[in-house]
């Protein structure tokens, strides 16, 4: 497949959540967001990076404990809940339609965690196919602000994998 010749911007793309729920995930979405999602703490390997000196001279360079990266991204607010329709605070809050929702470490899991995929068109484009990043095992907490317009800030941290194709 040949490089991309096409830059992609904040045009491009479309987040979603969703749960585990058996057979159908649930998930939704995410309308009216500002297109500036950010991922940090990405690297080759995720844990932290230790210097240990010999006499204040270099020695040996290690990696220790697991890091997890974070995401964030600000979306318009519509609407705060609602008991049949999907929407952005709900999937987060596991409330109105996602009451029932089930976290992607499982079940009984203590801690409530989402896939996030990101996916940026490509084929529209002239690629050969679209883009994505699929962040797993993400625990969210959601910020609100008035304004004009009214919004969410969404961040995220992940404790599985973060996967470009």
């Amino acid at each position: 497949m040949a490089l991309s010749s096409v830059v992609k911007n904040f045009r491009n793309g479309t987040i979603v959540l969703k749960d585990a729920t058996g057979g159908t995930p649930l998930d939704v979405t995410v309308q009216y967001e500002a297109g500036n999602l950010s991922i940090s703490g990405l690297k080759k390997r995720l844990n932290e990076t230790v210097t240990y000196l010999d006499r204040g001279e270099l020695g040996s360079v290690r990696h220790t404990n697991r890091t997890f990266p974070t995401i964030s991204f600000t979306a318009h607010m519509t609407e705060f809940s609602d008991a049949t329709n999907e929407n952005l605070l709900d999937i987060i809050m596991r409330t109105g339609a996602f009451a029932a929702a089930v976290s992607t470490l499982g079940p009984s899991a203590d801690v409530y965690t989402l896939t996030m995929t990101l996916t940026v068109e490509g084929t529209d484009l002239g690629d050969a196919t679209d883009h994505t990043c699929i962040a797993t095992d993400v625990e969210w907490s959601i910020d609100f602000a008035e304004g004009d317009p009214n919004t969410f800030t969404i961040n995220g941290t992940c404790y599985g994998t973060v996967t470009f194709t």
